[in-house]
């Protein structure tokens, strides 16, 4: 029995405080706007995308929230499916609840609203103990924070894409 590499494979999937000192701060969400929700709502519906079910989750924050509600009702007029909303706090203990309350029904979509601090720790539990894909998944432009696919761990965002506040996009397609 090799005892560390089991103890590293069980190992909490959490920032260590190191990391986190490391990183600092990223900034709180701002509000969406417009030109980015029709972003988002365009890489979902991009020509060959077969995207009708969606999950939806976000931070407690205000922006955040204000964001996850006018997606879902945006989504719901184009005759789409929100599988479920689920919501995170930015310090948790594990982040396991969230993580398979996003990931109980498979969607055939992600879509985030979220800090990028309590966003990348909600990720690498996703990671580490669901079938979440990163390359499935859809961000507002709060988490386009330059500090996230480090925070978040090598690979846990690869995929990743999202909408900028001007109505443009971005995405992690590089390994991190």
């Amino acid at each position: 029995m090799n005892t560390r590499k089991e103890r590293q494979q069980y190992r909490s999937p959490l920032i260590s405080a190191a990391d986190l000192a490391a990183y600092g701060d990223p900034p709180a969400p701002a509000p969406h706007t417009d030109a980015e929700l029709k972003a988002l709502v365009g890489l979902l519906t991009e020509p060959g995308k077969r995207i009708g079910t969606v999950a939806i989750g976000h931070s407690r924050d205000r922006p955040s929230r204000a964001a996850a509600e006018a997606f879902t009702t945006v989504w719901k007029a184009r005759g789409g499916t929100v599988l479920a909303v689920v919501d995170w706090p930015e310090v948790a203990a594990s982040w396991l609840r969230p993580a398979t309350r996003l990931t109980a029904e498979l969607p055939d979509a992600w879509v985030m609203a979220a800090a990028p601090l309590g966003f990348a720790q909600l990720a690498r539990r996703l990671r580490h103990s669901t079938d979440w894909d990163p390359a499935r998944s859809y961000a507002f432009a709060s988490l386009r924070d330059s500090r996230l696919p480090a925070l978040a761990g090598a690979r846990t965002l690869h995929g990743l894409r999202g909408a900028t506040a001007d109505g443009g996009t971005w995405d992690t397609l590089s390994p991190c």
